[in-house]
């Protein structure tokens, strides 16, 4: 669903060798490429063509199943800010990814798709502190999105069947 309102904005800079690495996935807008799996994580990795490889981890629905991938390549669409960018999991279809907001420490990151319908929080460890995640909600109802919609990922056991977890 497409929300009306201004261009999505994102931040100013990126420093591209800093965001590289993985990045648990804390939350998202739930949708049929990643509803229901646990222990997600994005791996990104700078390549020799100039792109980035973006590799998913995740486990579906529990713990106890085989970790699986699905690989993309990535490339900057804004080389003035690094800040957008395509991804590309299945060709020919590509897909907008937008850092909204980033931690000055590049410990957490909010990403975000211009139609405001698709979010995700992601930090380098998988537990995150409440106060925080609350600021980052609010971050993203400040941007236009709709923070009720984004649901926290499993990353250990003990959370599947939580309030506020997919």
């Amino acid at each position: 669903m497409m929300r009306s309102g201004p261009p999505l904005p994102t931040v100013d800079s990126v420093d591209l060798e800093r965001y590289m690495g993985e990045w648990y996935v804390i939350a998202n807008i739930p949708y049929f490429g990643e509803r229901g799996n646990v222990a997600g994580r994005a791996l990104y990795r700078e390549r020799d063509d100039g792109r980035m490889d973006d590799i998913y981890f995740y486990r579906k629905g529990d713990f106890d199943s085989a970790e699986k991938s699905l690989e993309g390549v990535a490339w900057v669409v804004d080389e003035d800010s690094n800040a957008r960018w395509k991804v590309r999991f299945y060709w020919p279809f590509t897909f907008d990814y937008y850092i909204v907001d980033l931690d000055p420490e590049y410990q957490w990151s909010l990403v975000g798709h211009p139609s405001r319908s698709y979010a995700w929080i992601m930090a380098r460890e998988p537990r995150m502190d409440d106060g925080l995640y609350q600021r980052l909600l609010n971050r993203f109802d400040e941007l236009g999105f709709d923070s009720s919609e984004l649901k926290k990922v499993p990353q250990f056991p003990e959370q599947l069947g939580q309030p506020g977890f997919q």
